[in-house]
């Protein structure tokens, strides 16, 4: 119940961004706003499906390349499908997809799960390190705009509960009695101390396998390949409307906050668009133009994942029928 609410809750939130979003379209700017999506070249979605698509391969590759020093080579096929159906699983519920990838390998290739946990903490990491380069490169080529941007992300913040510190003590006495709990009750909970045990060491077995890469050089290449396709589909994604096409500096301001977006709500519903209307604003170009094509490239990008997925879950048995 409590996995239920929670993302629920995160649900929630994509809903209200998306009726904050529309709320922020003056009244005489929303037929700008509908017109501009009925407009829209929904062929974009072709040329971005492919690069995206491609991004996705390339992660299957790196994700591969971080298992090699545990000793475990799955077949490029499977990861590459495992990686699909994590996508689309983290569409519906946040961070499902990554422990899909891990129980998918494990299930057809007989790798432990827990140590390829592992291996996801890792290329995560190295992920959020990736777009804080990103927002330094926004950040240097467009100062302004990222500092205008923080600047609304913290006034939107609601400072009346600063000064606070209930939440912290409630926190502290749940630890504390939860601690003279497991204290009291040692003896019954030691089969379970084990296996959590088992499945720490296997987690981090599988980050510190990052660290022992033979080919860093490969590593950094494909995550460079990655970004740099997120980039480009972000950059043509901006011709899919009238009005919001853009240079590639605007484009790295977009894919950065974005990419906040992607991660507060599950898929990056409501949040993605209205993160990318807000930069393009501030780069000049009506809020109702700039939220019409967030929403075109939300949506290409939910498509992509929808039919990728939904296609590897389809294949995905039947390969490995036919490989037995």
């Amino acid at each position: 119940m409590g996995k239920f609410l929670k993302i629920g809750f995160f649900f929630l939130i994509g809903i209200l961004l998306i009726w904050w979003s529309l709320h922020q379209i003056p009244p005489q700017e929303w037929d700008k706003f509908t017109q501009s999506l009925k407009h829209s070249k929904f062929w974009i979605i072709i040329p971005v499906f492919f690069i995206l698509g491609l991004s996705h391969f390339i992660r299957a590759l790196r994700w591969r390349l971080i298992m090699e020093p545990l000793g475990y080579n799955p077949s490029i096929t499977n990861t590459f499908l495992a990686v699909l159906i994590g996508y689309l699983a983290n569409s519906a519920v946040p961070r499902l997809g990554e422990v899909l990838k891990c129980t998918i390998l494990s299930k057809y290739e007989k790798v432990p799960a827990e140590k390829i946990v592992g291996t996801i903490v890792a290329e995560r990491a190295f992920d959020v390190m990736c777009l804080g380069l990103v927002f330094l490169l926004a950040l240097t080529l467009q100062f302004n705009v990222i500092e205008a941007g923080w600047q609304q992300l913290n006034t939107a913040k609601d400072p009346s509960h600063a000064g606070q510190p209930w939440g912290m003590y409630i926190l502290g006495f749940i630890l504390v009695l939860g601690i003279l709990f497991f204290w009291i009750f040692k003896k019954r909970f030691a089969p379970l101390i084990t296996s959590f045990k088992k499945i720490i060491l296997g987690v981090w077995e599988g980050v510190m396998s990052a660290t022992k890469l033979k080919k860093h050089n490969l590593f950094f290449f494909y995550s460079f390949c990655i970004w740099f396709l997120y980039l480009f589909a972000t950059y043509i994604g901006l011709y899919g409307t009238e009005g919001t096409a853009s240079s590639f500096s605007t484009a790295i301001s977009c894919l950065a906050y974005a990419s906040i977006g992607m991660i507060i709500t599950p898929g990056g519903i409501g949040a993605y668009a209205y993160f990318l209307a807000k930069v393009l604003e501030l780069n000049g170009i009506e809020y109702a133009l700039g939220l019409a094509n967030g929403t075109l490239q939300w949506f290409s990008q939910f498509i992509i994942v929808l039919v990728l997925g939904g296609i590897s879950l389809i294949i995905l048995p039947l390969v490995n029928k036919q490989s037995k």
